[in-house]
């Protein structure tokens, strides 16, 4: 029976914790201990409960009596969390949630990377994991099938790029063969437990072969042929990703207009290299010529690391106040067969877990710099490391599920990014490779706001752009759009449209957040007294929140 407290803060302390009883994985990433050993149960009647549980809490919220604004915002941040879950739920986003970045069969696979691996007790829960593996995978396939009946089915184009992935992971360079190397590295010296590995990964393998049987066999001839959702379902993911209703077709127009301004703006950086060869020549460059990389892995990790903390070091109490909890920087080597992008592992809510960037290197001996370090700013300081750190350390100013379960793209994603931008005003991408490489990474976010727009609401390419003016949205031509203006690589670009296509308003939350956060810093100038590190810790001490009560926060400073 539920609790029937009026203090929202209780009723938000108790959610955290029902949610991880529901959700094991979900335990894992907010570092939420006791749950180590478990899976969710993602069959439709297992989904079915955690809706229940979403309504319960919801209901427990609204009924709360509100005695401040700390308690209005508890309140309000709860709410709108069980509101756009609870609509994706509605809408069966449930029962076709297959794609090729996040998705179950992604999640199931991962989720041992954060898990501890230290001693006896850390791998007798990997181990449980690993040897349940299919209880969820069960689950999850019948989900799909309840989706294949209603037919809310994936796309081919995912059916596929997930059959791909379900091959990698049974095959040598799986990333649950990476889990000998970490009990190793315990060194507990237990000939038990390694043999008990050696037996669960072959479980795990088997497990995930079937899987792929399944999606090879049955699902796939189910799948949609078209890629795009359409606008309903995009408006849906938008929404909550970013918190505020946009206007689609004037963003659509605005992401053209960005992608047209900094494609002018990387050909004037790219010249200040040299004036006689096109941008994707000096590009090539920087990517391959050995004077603009490194060649040790040992050393590309400790250039990431110190960048940061030189940074951290001259903006603390300057630019930002940084916690004591976060005024490290922990930089990690990701598991071979693990993420392909370099990310941020927020620490757990006790700061037992420290925060991390990790980085996937394995395997490689050339290490181009030009867009490393406009990265290691987004994914460590002052990007997602300081976001993340200031709204664990804001002690009862936020409710605890609101620092440890919210997380909205739009204000996350848009202050790592800014964070980016911040960091080539203040000086800090010095070298002209550098400044290359973070216009390549605002590059890369327009392009995101003009295809994810523009393909799932079948939008034409304006008549007055230099890109194919006029013509109609393909994957094809999405993927020209990030090698030809984004300057990707053509398996990068094809992974990442692939990306939007599967995961619908999550990409322009980038740029758009970003853009609301210079919105309001322009406002604070404009007003007077600007001050910089107050403006940016009224955007941080919120935590993340949909832009609409971002900026109702930040302008009633």
């Amino acid at each position: 029976m539920s609790d029937t407290s009026t203090d929202i803060f209780d009723v938000s302390d108790r959610a955290v914790d029902r949610l991880a009883e529901d959700n094991p994985i979900l335990a894992t990433e907010m570092g939420i201990g006791g749950h180590e050993d478990r899976w969710p149960d993602l069959s439709p009647d297992g989904l079915g409960r955690m809706r229940l549980t979403l309504s319960e809490i919801r209901g427990e919220a609204q009924a709360c009596d509100i005695a401040d604004g700390r308690d209005a915002l508890a309140k309000r941040v709860l709410v709108d969390y069980c509101d756009g879950h609870l609509a994706l739920h509605d809408a069966g986003y449930h029962l076709q949630d297959l794609n090729n970045i996040v998705s179950p069969h992604q999640e199931l696979r991962f989720t041992f990377g954060s898990m501890a691996a230290d001693t006896a007790d850390d791998w007798e829960a990997v181990l449980r994991r690993l040897e349940t593996i299919d209880q969820p995978l069960t689950g999850y396939r019948q989900s799909l099938d309840e989706g294949r009946r209603g037919e809310l089915v994936a796309s081919r184009r995912q059916v596929e790029a997930v059959i791909e992935q379900g091959r990698l992971t049974v095959g040598d360079d799986s990333p649950f063969d990476e889990l000998r190397t970490r009990l190793a590295a315990a060194e507990l010296d237990d000939a038990g437990l390694e043999a008990r590995l050696d037996a669960a990964i072959a479980g795990a393998k088997r497990a995930f072969a079937d899987f792929n049987d399944y999606l090879t066999g049955t699902y796939l001839p189910s799948a949609a042929e078209a890629d795009a959702v359409g606008e309903d379902r995009y408006r849906l993911a938008s929404d909550i990703f970013l918190g505020t209703d946009l206007d689609l077709v004037a963003t659509y127009r605005w992401g053209w207009d960005e992608v047209e301004r900094l494609w002018s703006a990387i050909q004037e950086a790219s010249a200040r290299i040299d004036p006689d060869v096109e941008v994707s020549e000096v590009i090539r460059r920087l990517k391959f010529d050995p004077a603009y990389a490194v060649s040790d892995v040992d050393e590309f990790v400790e250039l990431m690391r110190d960048r940061q903390i030189q940074a951290l070091e001259a903006l603390d109490g300057v630019h930002f106040d940084v916690p004591t909890e976060i005024r490290s920087v922990a930089v990690q080597v990701e598991p071979a067969g693990g993420a392909s992008a370099a990310h941020y592992v927020p620490p757990s809510e006790d700061f037992s877990r420290p925060g991390s960037v990790w980085y996937p290197v394995a395997g490689k001996t050339h290490f181009p710099l030009f867009q490393e370090v406009t990265t290691a700013y987004h994914e460590g300081f002052p990007g997602h490391h300081l976001q993340m750190g200031v709204q664990l350390t804001q002690g009862d100013a936020l409710s605890r599920f609101h620092k440890v379960a919210v997380w909205y793209p739009g204000s996350g994603e848009g202050w790592a990014l800014y964070a980016e931008h911040l960091m080539g005003e203040l000086g800090y991408l010095e070298r002209p490779e550098f400044e290359i490489g973070l216009l390549s990474s605002q590059l890369l976010r327009a392009c995101r706001v003009a295809f994810d727009i523009g393909a799932h609401l079948d939008l034409a390419i304006p008549d007055d752009v230099t890109f194919h003016p006029g013509e109609r949205w393909t994957y094809d031509l999405g993927v020209e759009l990030l090698v030809d203006r984004a300057l990707s690589a053509v398996d990068d670009a094809e992974s990442e449209v692939t990306r939007y296509l599967g995961w619908p308003g999550q990409a322009i939350s980038y740029k758009v957040g970003e853009q609301a956060i210079l919105d309001l810093r322009a406002e604070a100038e404009a007003a007077g007294g600007f001050d910089p590190k107050a403006f940016h810790a009224r955007v941080l001490e919120i935590g993340s929140v949909g832009l609409d009560l971002l900026r109702e926060h930040v302008r009633a400073s």
